[in-house]
């Protein structure tokens, strides 16, 4: 009895072994059967999935494939079921402003320069595929104009500027939420007090800052809170607000939580992504910037982005001269400017006021080898991202030589009147006023098929990602919103006409992270992005998941493009908690893409692991 079960049990692994055998040779020949397609298939959709771990694939994104991600095929029969959470310490990701990547990767930066404030975006194999999830606690953001004054501590959790900026009025922890008083590290009792000075400075009419319309754009360079640019905006004057992600971290998080125009950047060793004059005004208040540094380039890119006339309003301490470093100081930036033809229009306790000349006279009648030199000819001033600052001085144009300035109309004329700048790209009056008019009905018909899901205050933040002259949001005046108008880094430079426009905006590559914070826009508009993106390789799963890091939970993304990249976007709406609001045929234009859709989403408000809120009030 004993003989005979050993010998069974020694056969029962023979037996299983044959039938794994068998098991296996017919998987085999299912998966090669039908020409290898079903086995095509699963390698396709693995390798377009593994794409979506990093921006794009080697190089500009171009992986030499003609095949649309969007076309049909079983791969894109394939719908996600979900998407890894990122952990908490993710809560806060700026994917190509991480400094953790700097110092993981020893990145051989250098520190006097700024560079590891610049944009440094990560390989592949560093690259993250998950949602980044909102604080615990996360509330909806507290509602335009009181969001100036006041947020949910819950939603930037961090105390610190509070505490260190406590005698400057910076910022309160208030309990459950963060007040800003308006105070600043030069303007401790009040920006509006500040900004009235310096209005009466350059004596403006009744100390308005916007000067009967005639400055509308201003550059605020080390910004902090961004509440100088806050209190800007009732004087129908707004602020690109620009600070990087340094000590003082979160103060741009804090500034778009507030619902102000801000952008993370710094001036280190590439031009700031803004075209040539730009801006009337800039300002540095306390901003720890050396503009002597490196022959004065620092100062240099404030000259190429201010306008002809442009005022750079500087307080410091070096204005005012108390100690001997102080005047060392003050000398060498007074030699500079001088050699930069700036003028003094008003020095007055704390803070000088620079202009700039309004035409090439002065540059031409410098002595020979006067440094900084003029840029050279084939320079161009609105080639901007990742081009190096250079040490020199950017000349105007011929025709705004002879006119004396940028010939623009005052705000708010200046919003639809076509700027000079037209010219330089070729395009007619005519053209600009018909996409202006193009875009005003097609905003119309997005507030019509949002109506249902919004209030008058739901939206403050808005980014259009390709904002061509920037007519949607010229189509918005009448709304209490601000738009950051994204311009493509490979198109046509119609950024300077959205800054000719009185708009703001940026250029960038969106084959790469923004540079903002997560859950800082409340609608994100995208116009043929991922038509544009998937011409050049790029991963349109990855443009998703930076939709989703940038836009706030309850917020809303309009995608209007061809009817097969909606289709490949709806795959992906359980794995991302967005949740379809409706889905309309594009209204019919010469200028509208072949089957163009628009498709209207909503980001559901989740927490990891817990309830899921589509419709928070």
């Amino acid at each position: 009895m004993r003989g005979r079960s050993d010998g069974g049990q020694s056969k029962r692994p023979i037996l299983l072994l044959c039938v794994m055998v068998v098991c296996l040779c017919l998987l085999f020949l299912y998966f090669s059967g039908s020409n290898g397609q079903a086995g095509s298939a699963a390698l396709e959709y693995g390798t377009k999935f593994s794409r979506s771990l990093g921006w794009g694939s080697d190089g500009d994104g171009d992986d030499g494939s003609e095949e649309s991600i969007f076309g049909t095929g079983d791969a894109d029969d394939v719908e996600l079921k979900s998407f890894p959470v990122c952990d908490d310490r993710h809560s806060e990701l700026i994917p190509c402003l991480d400094r953790n990547l700097i110092y993981q990767m020893r990145m051989k930066l250098d520190l006097n320069l700024m560079e590891h404030y610049e944009r440094h975006c990560p390989p592949p194999e560093r690259r993250l595929n998950c949602l980044i999830p909102p604080p615990h606690g996360y509330k909806v953001p507290i509602k335009w104009p009181k969001s100036r004054d006041i947020v949910w501590k819950a939603n930037i959790p961090h105390t610190h500027l509070a505490h260190e900026k406590s005698d400057q009025n910076w910022m309160i922890d208030a309990g459950e939420k963060i007040k800003f008083p308006g105070g600043g590290t030069h303007f401790h009792h009040g920006a509006d007090k500040y900004i009235a000075n310096i209005a009466n400075m350059l004596k403006f009419k009744d100390n308005n800052i916007n000067n009967e319309g005639m400055l509308r754009t201003v550059l605020d360079v080390g910004c902090g809170v961004a509440s100088f640019g806050g209190y800007l905006l009732s004087s129908n004057v707004i602020a690109m607000s620009l600070a990087p992600n340094d000590v003082h971290q979160n103060q741009i998080q804090f500034a778009l939580e507030r619902g102000i125009p801000a952008y993370l950047g710094v001036l280190g060793t590439k031009r700031l992504p803004y075209p040539s004059r730009s801006f009337e005004l800039a300002h540095c208040s306390r901003c720890r910037i050396d503009w002597l540094q490196r022959d004065g380039i620092l100062l240099l890119e404030l000259d190429r982005l201010l306008r002809p006339g442009g005022y750079f309003a500087y307080s410091s301490p070096e204005a005012y001269a108390q100690d001997e470093e102080d005047r060392r100081i003050w000398k060498k930036m007074s030699s500079l400017v001088e050699r930069m033809c700036w003028k003094i229009a008003e020095k007055r306790n704390q803070t000088v006021i620079w202009v700039k000349p309004l035409n090439n006279d002065c540059y031409r009648s410098r002595a020979p080898g006067t440094n900084p030199p003029l840029c050279k000819r084939g320079d161009d001033p609105d080639s901007v991202w990742g081009v190096q600052m250079e040490a020199c001085i950017t000349p105007y144009p011929e025709q705004m030589h002879k006119d004396g300035g940028t010939g623009l109309a005052p705000w708010p004329a200046r919003l639809t009147t076509p700027p000079p700048r037209l010219a330089d790209l070729y395009v007619t009056a005519d053209t600009f006023e018909k996409d202006t008019e193009m875009w005003q009905q097609r905003v119309d018909n997005y507030w019509r098929l949002l109506k249902p899901k919004i209030k008058p205050d739901t939206i403050r933040n808005i980014m259009d990602m390709k904002a061509n002259f920037g007519s949607f949001a010229a189509a918005l005046k009448e709304k209490d919103v601000w738009v950051m108008n994204v311009v493509p880094h490979d198109g046509p430079s119609t950024l300077k006409i959205i800054y000719d426009r009185g708009l703001i905006g940026s250029t960038h590559d969106w084959c790469e992270a923004f540079s903002t914070y997560p859950r800082t826009y409340d609608l994100l508009h995208a116009w043929t992005v991922f038509s544009d993106l998937d011409k050049r390789g790029c991963s349109a799963e990855d443009l998703l998941l930076e939709m989703d890091r940038i836009v706030r939970p309850s917020g809303f993304i309009i995608v209007r493009d061809k009817d097969t990249v909606i289709e490949f976007i709806k795959k992906y709406l359980n794995a991302l908690h967005w949740e379809a609001v409706t889905t309309v045929d594009a209204e019919s234009s010469p200028e509208s893409e072949e089957n163009e859709m628009i498709f209207i989403i909503r980001k559901k408000l989740w927490q990891p692991g817990g309830s899921q809120d589509p419709n928070p009030k």
